[in-house]
């Protein structure tokens, strides 16, 4: 009987990791893709934007004109410190909460892209609205509302709010693994509006009651709101303390958001 030759098989291929370009495509791309589907998205971006222009241009603008200097530029800092919330909490929040219900979340992870696109692109498009808002109301605040700015005053509270968004998104992103995506817009009102006004945001700290005066530093909007303030020269001292708690915040947030992702999808 012939024997019969078996070729030998050849060894599988070593699979090596994503090049350092690659990665760095894959995360541009993703962010890329994050912001289009948002700014396509009038029913997102159209409440961020309109809602604290409007409340500004009505507070602000025609029922405080003949306000003092300082008033003027503090309401330019509550207002804008009120639209920077909104695409953290609502940007992460909500599309998470939705996105994990519809299995989304669970076939961006099959994707060969690194694990953490999906979020990065998610933050920057949260930071790119943030600055799209503080510009808007930097506008009306130049035009309408003749509030005298230094650039550096204007360049600072920018900066203020295009980092400021940041504990936002891990907020949002820690209730945005909590809830359903039916619940999620109704859940983050329950946060989002009383800690705008227990932060000093709608009315001054020194017009609220004693007892949340005293509660107030628990929010993390009561210390981007005093970064705001010390960026137009309200106030002064303090803005190490305010930024290192803003990065607590965001740091235990985010944390636990992720452990959460990692166990329960």
């Amino acid at each position: 009987m012939n024997s019969v030759s078996i070729p030998a098989v050849s060894a599988a291929p070593s699979i090596t990791g994503m090049s350092t370009r690659r990665v760095i495509g894959a995360y541009l791309a993703e962010a890329r893709s994050e912001c289009l589907r948002y700014m396509r998205a009038p029913a997102f971006m159209l409440p961020i934007m309109l809602l604290p222009t409007m409340f500004y241009l009505l507070f602000g603008v025609v029922m405080n004109g003949s306000a003092g200097a300082d008033t003027a530029r503090y309401l330019l800092v509550s207002y804008g410190v009120f639209g920077v919330m909104s695409p953290g909490l609502f940007g992460f929040g909500v599309s998470l909460a939705l996105e994990r219900d519809g299995g989304l979340l669970t076939y961006k992870r099959a994707l060969p892209m690194p694990p953490g696109a999906y979020l990065l692109g998610k933050m920057l498009m949260a930071m790119v609205a943030a600055g799209v808002v503080i510009l808007l109301l930097l506008t009306m605040a130049l035009t309408l509302g003749h509030v005298v700015l230094s650039w550096q005053q204007a360049g600072l509270l920018l900066l203020t709010g295009v980092l400021g968004v940041l504990p936002f998104c891990a907020l949002g992103m820690l209730i945005g693994t909590l809830i359903k995506g039916q619940g999620a817009p109704g859940m983050l009102n329950m946060v989002y509006l009383p800690m705008s006004f227990l932060s000093g945001l709608w009315i001054p700290m020194s017009m609220l009651p004693k007892a949340l005066q005293q509660i107030a530093p628990i929010w993390p909007s009561y210390h981007l709101h005093q970064l705001g303030l010390a960026a137009l020269g309200l106030q002064h001292g303090g803005v190490i303390q305010h930024f290192g708690v803003l990065a607590g915040f965001a740091a235990v947030f985010l944390i636990i958001a992720a452990r959460r992702l990692r166990r329960y999808g």
